[in-house]
């Protein structure tokens, strides 16, 4: 990155969250301070074999981390905060302020990573103002979105006020009772916004985002009408529908069993802080809940995208130790599917209607609301902040494009906002907007062993598209060979019989020594390594001939010593010399 950009300006860098839905992380840079706005995570697509999770490139922030001040955090969603246990390996973060379910949620994540000593957390309250060094001082708004406790901030820099909306929506009758803040981002409208950077998730849809609330009577009519037990899934963090569903076990006269860490980790800070109220006796655990009649009982799990290891997903597939489908089951999913696991949630209701039970689902039926603005809450916005300059974020293209067309039917003229990439340097000074430069902002791919390099990747994607051949073959230093080859096929589809490859593969090793061995043995001395490559390249030009793909090939060559035959000594030879002059 170049250095000599110029100091009165504000430089937005987002590392995350553009073009795409997730990993959302932001980078706020003034002179020699750095503040990060969230730092996410996002869920692997369906061609990244074995990967947990997908984390932003830092290499930017590895490369600055003298100049960072802080972060903030605008809410507890893992795609907000899910990154932040990561990238403190590999970085400290002086302090972390954020909302207090945000920061109970944090604490554990850097607990259970072993990296709580690499930060400090401070819970902040809605109207708090903050310092981050001598150029940022942040004041947290609330607003309402799809978990408690979520704000959006107003960043105060030597240019001006910059506000960033994080995710949200406008719900008038929120559940938990914590109304949108709309008295103070009118007093910031009124005084004067530099900029207004704003959440584009819905600005492709017409209309209003319907309350939180409105789901309340059409889950009422699920309980109602279910005769069994209840099994209800949704977002772990999605509080306020996690409250409703607690509520309507209580009317209903049901006990809850909670399955699923993270469900279990969300409902106990979210009581603590007091945004669940029930009582203790409306939870049994799981070896207990059994003793209940079907009817007075609900499981609450995870699994709702249908997560491989959530315990909706080993339900479906009947590898639950504890929880199996009758027919009497209703299976309500309260969350419709992110983008990239519609496959996996269609899978796992399938796999729940063939053993028997009603699963309600889809837009159709009421039960999920988006937590993100549609189109007139986004007007909302840009009407109560009037931004001099506007930048789209958290969103496919299409999305950001969308939504700086409506912040220009609002009167925000085109060239006082710009459409950007991860990555993209924004400069902002209190004359234009523009980007400038460009950072690294590709993925860093995460799975139990940590970090997945390419080449791994590369590596897992072609197993799974063109199998794996594995060819043992004991080799003597004579050149000659021990036995027959042993070859095993993993996923490799092949015209012909596995008794035709043993042959090929035998005169393949057997026309190899043949012609070439001479040239790796040489003196007593033989060139494994060496013949071990040249043995390679010929079996695969054989399995790229015979298979039209480009299935891995696993050699394993065992090299075996040979005695040389016994050598006749000097007095033998002239006795048997001798011998053949007498004859």
């Amino acid at each position: 990155m170049s250095q000599n950009t110029s100091t009165s300006a504000l430089k937005i860098i987002p590392l995350g969250g553009l073009h795409e839905i997730g990993k959302n992380t932001c980078v706020f840079e003034y002179g020699d301070e750095i503040i990060l706005l969230d730092a996410g995570l996002a869920f692997p697509t369906d061609g990244m074999h074995g990967v947990n999770i997908v984390l932003p490139d830092m290499t930017y922030l590895r490369q600055n981390r003298d100049k960072i001040k802080g972060m903030i955090v605008t809410h507890g969603h893992e795609d907000h905060i899910g990154g932040i246990a990561f990238h403190l390996k590999q970085f400290d973060i002086p302090v972390i302020y954020g909302p207090r379910l945000a920061m109970a949620l944090l604490r554990g994540k850097l607990d259970e990573a072993g990296v709580s000593d690499r930060t400090e957390l401070r819970s902040v309250r809605p109207r708090d103002m903050v310092r981050l060094g001598k150029n940022f001082l942040v004041e947290y708004i609330r607003n309402t979105h799809s978990i408690a406790d979520s704000c959006s901030v107003a960043i105060h820099t030597p240019l001006g006020v910059v506000i960033h909306t994080g995710d949200f929506k406008v719900d008038h009758t929120p559940v938990d009772g914590e109304y949108f803040d709309f008295q103070k981002l009118a007093e910031h409208g009124e005084k004067g916004v530099l900029c207004l950077i704003s959440d584009s998730t819905n600005s492709e849809v017409p209309g209003s985002t319907p309350s939180e609330r409105s789901v309340f009577p059409n889950l009422d009519r699920a309980f109602s009408q279910a005769e069994g037990r209840i099994i209800f899934t949704t977002f772990a963090s999605s509080v306020h529908r996690l409250n409703m569903a607690l509520e309507l076990a209580q009317k209903h006269n049901r006990v809850v069993s909670v399955v699923g860490r993270s469900m279990l980790n969300v409902i106990a800070h979210a009581r603590e802080l007091g945004y669940i109220k029930c009582p203790d006796k409306l939870f049994e655990p799981l070896h207990v809940v059994h003793k209940y009649p079907d009817n007075q009982v609900m499981y609450l799990t995870t699994g709702s995208q249908g997560e491989p290891l959530a315990a909706l997903t080993r339900i479906s597939k009947g590898e639950h130790n504890k929880i199996k489908i009758r027919p009497t089951d209703t299976v309500i999913l309260s969350a419709h599917p992110i983008p990239g696991n519609t496959i996996a949630v269609v899978n796992t209701i399938d796999r729940l209607m063939m053993q028997g039970a009603t699963v309600i689902y889809g837009r159709d039926k009421g039960i999920h609301v988006s937590g993100h603005g549609c189109q007139e809450d986004q007007k909302l916005m840009l009407a109560l902040t009037r931004p001099k300059f506007f930048l789209p974020v958290h969103g496919e293209h299409r999305m950001l494009v969308r939504h700086s067309q409506t912040a220009q039917s609002m009167g925000i003229p085109a060239e006082n906002m710009v459409i950007i990439n991860n990555g993209d340097v924004v400069e902002l000074t209190q004359e234009s907007i523009r980007v400038t430069d460009k950072v690294p902002a590709g993925i860093e791919l995460m799975d139990r062993g940590g970090l997945v390099k390419a080449h791994v990747l590369q590596e897992r994607q072609q197993l799974a598209e063109d199998g794996m051949m594995i060819i043992a073959v004991a080799i003597g230093s004579d050149g000659t060979l021990q036995s027959s080859p042993d070859v095993h096929l993993r996923g490799v589809v092949t015209p012909t019989e596995p008794k035709a490859w043993q042959a090929w593969i035998h005169s393949t090793i057997a026309s190899a020594l043949s012609d070439r061995w001479g040239d790796y043995a040489r003196n007593g001395n033989v060139d494994w390594d060496g013949f071990k490559v040249h043995l390679e390249r010929e079996l695969a030009r054989l399995l790229r001939r015979e298979l039209q793909g480009n299935t891995t090939l696993l050699l394993m060559l065992q090299p075996v010593e040979v005695a040389a035959p016994p050598v006749a000594s000097n007095s033998l030879r002239r006795r048997r010399s001798t011998a053949s002059l007498v004859s």
